[in-house]
């Protein structure tokens, strides 16, 4: 079988465990075992997937809630199958559930961007890249047909798809033509490479000499968004030689956790002035200098923002009697954002 098969399943069996679950970790698949041993033989057949929409999984297999515990205690049963199979099964559709029915009808359109860089110690860019997803909330009455087009498609670098995307009008004039699941999904995952800046910089200074280092980090905007910059952290690991350090920030707070894990947090950078920290660290008896220098992890969010440029020119409906309403908004992040020193 092709190998990206095998990855792609287990990728959509995480997804749907986190949305039955709202997590996932080894507690709890212990504590819900039964469920997802339901689940994922619903999901494969003799070896082949079979279905793997949440919505209808959700029609076949009840969600984990206290009626629903309560109830397997009273009457012993641990069962949450459905006696009966949803129509869409048996649908050319088989990832939207039969005909649903809203009194308001809407679809919010979210483009949703990891940013990860890593910036060298002379402070030149040396990869730069966006891993995005577009994220849809439909609910929407009936069978709608919707295109959703970009006003730039042509920097999108690699692309994947929801099994709902019709290929052909995207191959040949870059818009996304589909039937949507009923409530949220994730339309299209998009890499943007060969980004030429940042939105922020980070420049980590370390002068070590008689068995002492003193360190400077500077943060500051470099690439101005035209949005708040928020939630900014700055993280590193002290090399285990280190006995102890001493360090202190103009803006934002500085704790050293278990394992000489340092966390910087700054929130939302002040536009009056750049937020820096400093301090001493000590080394341990026996060396001079530091030999292991750190690598400084930096996270952010911008709201309101796709770093990579894309934006959305339209969203239609096809052939609805009735008016809907339509939102879209964009957020970036980092992701494996990471300052050598």
């Amino acid at each position: 079988m092709p190998p990206l098969m095998a990855i792609e399943f287990l990728c959509r069996a995480a997804d749907v465990l986190n949305d039955y679950f709202g997590a996932l970790n080894e507690d709890i698949i212990k504590d819900n075992f039964v469920i997802v041993y339901e689940l994922l033989d619903e999901m494969i057949d003799n070896g082949f997937p079979l279905t793997t929409e949440p919505s209808i999984l959700r029609e076949i297999i009840n969600p984990p809630n206290v009626v629903n515990k309560a109830l397997s205690i009273v009457t012993g049963s641990n069962s949450n199958v459905s006696d009966t199979l949803p129509r869409a099964t048996a649908s050319c559709i088989p990832w939207r559930i039969a005909e649903p029915k809203y009194s308001n009808n809407e679809v919010y359109v979210d483009l949703v961007e990891e940013m990860d860089a890593i910036i060298n110690r002379d402070g030149g860019l040396l990869k730069c890249e966006i891993y995005g997803e577009v994220q849809v909330n439909s609910r929407i009455s009936g069978f709608p047909d919707l295109t959703l087009s970009f006003t730039n498609p042509s920097i999108l670098d690699d692309v994947r798809f929801h099994p709902c995307v019709r290929f052909r009008p995207w191959e040949s004039h870059q818009i996304l033509s589909f039937v949507p699941p009923d409530g949220q999904f994730k339309l299209m995952n998009y890499r943007v490479r060969k980004l030429k800046s940042t939105p922020i910089y980070v420049k980590p200074q370390l002068i070590s000499d008689g068995g002492t280092c003193r360190l400077s980090v500077l943060v500051g905007i470099r690439n101005d968004p035209g949005k708040t910059i928020d939630s900014v952290t700055v993280q590193f690991q002290l090399p285990p030689f280190i006995l102890s350090a001493d360090l202190t920030s103009n803006h934002g707070t500085v704790n050293i956790l278990a394992k000489k894990t340092c966390i910087w947090s700054i929130g939302r950078i002040p536009k009056d002035k750049a937020p820096s920290m400093s301090g001493l660290l000590v080394i341990e008896t026996g060396l001079e200098r530091l030999h292991v220098f750190p690598s400084f992890q930096v996270g952010f969010r911008i709201m309101g923002v796709a770093f990579s440029g894309l934006q959305i020119d339209k969203l239609d409906l096809k052939n609805a009697p009735y008016r809907f309403y339509k939102g879209f908004r964009a957020l970036t992040r980092a992701g494996q954002f990471d300052v050598r020193s």
